[in-house]
């Protein structure tokens, strides 16, 4: 090779690690506020404290029952499977990528024997040989010297993609923990609304009876003996659409932990759940650390970033280096003699002169696709701060409803007895039994309701701060294992 083929090579080689295209930096404008709205005062101190977004799901849910469901549905769950799957394809891809900047080296070997023939009076000249044989084997290399960055710049498009998609797990394992937590919860209310509904029905069926005996004995009409009767018939009705209900939540449970259609066990029963916190809820520059939709946005934006180097890279001259070398022989016995060399080395260049502007466009595109990701991280990052703010005011105002609620089925059982004790009494007719009756019914369905709500409100809380996706056994398997 001539010295200005080596020039050309040693330059290109010092010059590998150029990159074209921005660095990325963090957006400086990004819509952080101080603080949460609707976050308690004490909770804005700026004390390095543990928040409640920081603990493991074991930690934040203390029913066993609920832990084995969320512990289960974490290793049969179809929607996490094929979460890690892309991570596996993600990671993948990263090595594809590295792999461009390496050169390419192949190897081979052939044989060729030929034969060649006099053509009518021509002779063959001499001292050929009419009968001949070759043996070849070779070495090959190509090399794109990554000049400007190109692939440099795609291996850190693909690092990115691989972060977003192992974030984006993170974020399935989170509403993962949400979903079955909460529909746990639905299930305990399910059964709440079960156990109110039978006792209630076993009470109007006593009290039929005694309406029952009474109009025997003359002291009551047949009109009061119906209307008990038709609230003992509304609330039996009840029964099978709750056991539809409750045994559908099942199967949805079942199929959340990636089981089939079956029972599921249950912890304390709704009204004995308790999930009061005490834990500060951190700082709103948090979430940009821990809330996995968050990073998830911002690595795609560090992708997209990446992405103008690699088509930036592609305006420029792209320069090659291939090479070839092995061993050639008429004998095989003569094949590794020192005079069975051959070689070469082919340094090119190579210029985009004209494309219709298709490369500037390139350029173009992947720049708007860099705003777009920048708007949607500030977009993801402003739907956070509103999911903390509406999960705090949530949580609080449902710890008021639920406060009232006890109040109101507390007045209401109340005003049963007395009503009661009025009918036994001869003071009143039955028709006011029969109000206060229904009145308590729905009080203590609308207790359990807002105890629902309340245990609903703490998951989403829990959620929006960016927990749920933390392994409890720092041990467990990262995705991919096996």
């Amino acid at each position: 090779m001539s010295r200005s083929s080596w020039i050309l090579v040693g330059a290109a080689a010092l010059a590998v690690g150029c990159r074209s295209g921005p660095n990325y930096m963090r957006p400086e404008d990004l819509p952080v506020p101080a603080a949460f709205r609707g976050q308690p005062l004490e909770a804005q101190t700026g004390e390095e404290l543990p928040t409640f977004g920081d603990l493991t799901w074991s930690e934040a849910f203390g029913d066993p029952a609920l832990q084995a469901l969320i512990e289960e549905a974490l290793l049969n769950n179809y929607d996490l499977l094929i979460a890690a799957e892309r991570v596996l394809q993600a990671r993948s891809r990263v090595t594809i990528t590295k792999a461009d900047a390496l050169p390419d080296v192949s190897a081979g070997a052939s044989f060729e024997t030929s034969k060649s023939t006099e053509n009518g009076s021509i002779p063959l000249p001499a001292g050929v040989d009419p009968e001949g044989e070759q043996w070849l084997v070779t070495g090959n290399l190509s090399w794109e010297i990554d000049f400007w960055g190109r692939v440099a710049r795609a291996s850190e498009a693909a690092r990115a993609d691989l972060l977003a998609t192992s974030y984006g797990q993170r974020a399935v394992v989170q509403g993962l923990v949400s979903q079955v937590a909460e529909a746990y919860f639905n299930l305990l209310l399910l059964d709440a609304q079960f156990a109110i509904t039978e006792r209630t029905l076993t009470s109007r069926q006593r009290s039929v009876d005694l309406v029952s005996l009474r109009l025997d004995q003359g002291v009551v009409n047949r009109v009061e003996f119906y209307q008990a009767q038709g609230l003992v018939l509304d609330t039996a009705g009840k029964i099978p659409a709750l056991e539809q209900a409750i045994q559908q939540q099942e199967n949805l449970l079942r199929f959340l932990m990636g089981n089939g259609p079956g029972p599921v066990d249950r912890g304390p029963p709704l009204m004995e759940q308790d999930f009061a916190i005490c834990v500060p809820y951190g700082l709103p520059s948090d979430l940009l650390e821990r809330r996995p939709d968050v990073a998830q946005a911002e690595q795609a934006l560090v992708a997209a970033n990446a992405r103008i180097g690699e088509a930036r890279a592609l305006l420029y001259p792209a320069i090659r280096l291939t090479a070839f070398g092995g061993l050639a022989s008429e004998e095989l016995s003569d094949l590794t003699s020192s005079g069975s060399g051959i070689w070469s080395i082919a340094p090119s260049v190579s210029l985009p002169i004209f494309n219709a502007g298709r490369l500037r466009a390139n350029v173009d595109v992947t720049e708007s696709q860099q705003r777009e990701a920048a708007l949607r991280y500030s977009q993801t990052l402003q739907g956070a701060f509103r999911d903390v703010a509406d999960a705090l005011i949530g949580r609080e105002k449902l710890v008021e409803v639920r406060s009232w609620r006890e109040q109101f089925e507390a007045s209401q059982r109340a005003q049963v007895e007395l009503s009661r004790e009025r009918y036994h009494g001869g003071v009143t007719s039955y028709l006011e039994v029969l109000d206060s009756e229904r009145g308590h019914f729905e009080a203590e369905i609308g207790l359990a309701v807002s105890i629902r709500d309340e245990l609903v409100a703490y998951v989403l809380l829990y959620r929006a701060l960016g927990g749920g996706w933390q392994v409890p056994d720092a041990a467990a398997p990262t995705p991919g294992d096996s």
